[in-house]
This record gives structure tokens, sequence and C-alpha cells, in this order.
């Protein structure tokens, strides 16, 4: 049993996709990732060169990278982890991303200065329990929003403290292009937006829940979640999910009366090497 690491991203996807379609619900941010390198190219999530790896063993798993984000590993059978340390160890890693059982093993094993920065939350939609709607209505995002949607993206991420290069055109330009991004507006101005991932494996991902601070407070963000789910849920998705940073107990509290329940937590490391 060993890790096989690879910069070829149809060998990982043939060697991968079968056990990541096992449990699509767990596994939604791969097959995510994998999807848009192969429709936006390898560096789609910036210059960096991504790096693939799957688990030669009787239970599958798998890790990703795609620079400059932390290394995610999907969840790890025994023996995977001292594994994956060593198989690791000479290449520079800034971050990880693992299921809270398995990040302790990990963090001791690669012997580094570990500080954690974010704790999340995957949940899974049981029965959408829509909220009372506030003032205004949905749209969908079209061109003509594309410099909102630039701003509101890097003002997302600066807000969770992700690195990005804020350069989010190619990103919005096809979110725009297979209208997956929710607007909610009131008074004819936008307030609040939810981004969806396409339909895959029978799945679509809430993704990008943003109202702008001066905004917040006057139920915007659950609007356009429930319209964003309602969406997914009529292009047939058979599971809709969204992963919250469990440092935001307001995002937290607002899912789960939705009607969304948590499946997996998972813990984001950064190395001082």
């Amino acid at each position: 049993m060993s890790w096989e690491l690879t910069a070829d991203l149809e060998a990982f996807a043939s060697a991968a996709e079968e056990f990541l379609r096992s449990r699509p619900v767990q596994h939604t941010v791969f097959l995510t990732l994998i999807d848009t390198l192969r429709r936006r190219g390898l560096h789609a999530y910036g210059p960096g060169e991504p790096v693939f790896g799957f688990w030669r063993g009787p239970s599958g798993a798998v890790l990703l990278q795609t620079p400059p984000h932390p290394m995610m590993f999907s969840a790890l059978p025994a023996g995977a982890v001292p594994a994956a340390v060593e198989a690791l160890a000479d290449r520079p890693l800034t971050g990880v991303n693992l299921v809270a059982d398995d990040i302790d093993e990990f963090v001791a094993g690669r012997k580094t200065a570990a500080t954690v920065k974010m704790r999340t939350r995957l949940y899974l939609l049981d029965t959408l329990v829509p909220p009372a709607a506030p003032g205004g209505r949905s749209r969908t995002a079209t061109a003509d929003d594309r410099d909102l949607l630039l701003r509101w993206h890097a003002e997302f991420y600066d807000e969770i403290g992700e690195e990005h290069s804020g350069d989010f055109g190619a990103a919005v330009d096809d979110r725009i292009g297979y209208g997956g991004v929710v607007l909610w507006e009131d008074d004819g101005r936008p307030v609040s937006m939810a981004v969806r991932s396409r339909l895959g494996a029978g799945m679509v991902r809430v993704q990008m829940v943003w109202t702008p601070k001066e905004f917040r407070g006057r139920g915007y963000a659950g609007a356009a979640t429930t319209v964003a789910t309602r969406d997914a849920l009529d292009l047939g998705a058979a599971a809709v999910v969204l992963v919250t940073d469990l440092a935001n107990p307001t995002s937290n509290g607002l899912y789960q009366r939705l009607g969304y329940q948590p499946i997996e937590d998972r813990v984001v490391v950064e190395f001082r090497e």
C-alpha cells in the first residue's frame, strides 16, 4: 500500500473517479476541482502546478492541491496518514485540509510548526425550509453584473482569509455563463449573492454566499441561498451541499434553519516551513 503522486490530471481522474463518485457528497470539492481543471486548464486556480495523488490499497483515498491553496485529502484509511507524510516529506507544503479525525496524526508526523487556519463543516440538504422573504426579489446574474461580481468575489475571499490572486475574471465569466450566480435585489440594488456549482455526479454545491456588511442582518443571504438551493433541485440534483466556516455561527445557524444537516468536519492547517 502506497501513495502514487502525479501531475497528470487524466491519469489521476482515471484512478480516482470511481472512488470519488462512490461518496459524492463527501467528495464534492474534489469532483468540482477535477471538472474545473478539465474545462479551464491546470492553472485555473493559480500559476503553480497542481499535484494529484491516490492511495494504492484496499480502501481508497486521494489528495489534490491547486497552489496556492492547501493540499486537500479525502478521509484516510489506516496507514495512509504516515505514508502521506513520508511521500510528501521532500515537498514544500504550506498547508493541508484534512478530515478532523486525521489532522492530528498528519501534523505530528510532519514535525513542522503548524497553525489551525480554519475549521469547516460540510452540510447536506434534507428538506428545504424557506425563511420569511425579505424585501426585494431574486434574479440570475448576467454579464452586466461582471464588475460587481469581481468585487464581491475578492471581498468574500478577503473576509474568510483565503489567499487569492485577485484575478477572478475566468471564474466569474464561467459562473455567469451557466447561470450559476443568484443575486438578491432590494429597491433595484443588488444586496447579496449565492453561487451554485454545475450539476455533477447528481450533486450541486451552494458556495460563496456573500452579503456586504452594510446589508447584513436583513435576511438577504437566506433568501439568496434559498433560491440557489431551489435552482439546484430544479436542475435535478439528488444532493445539494454547502461548506461553512465553523467560526461563523450566523451562517451555520442559518443553513441549519434552511434544512441543511451536518455531514463532515474538516480542519485547514498552515505550516511554517
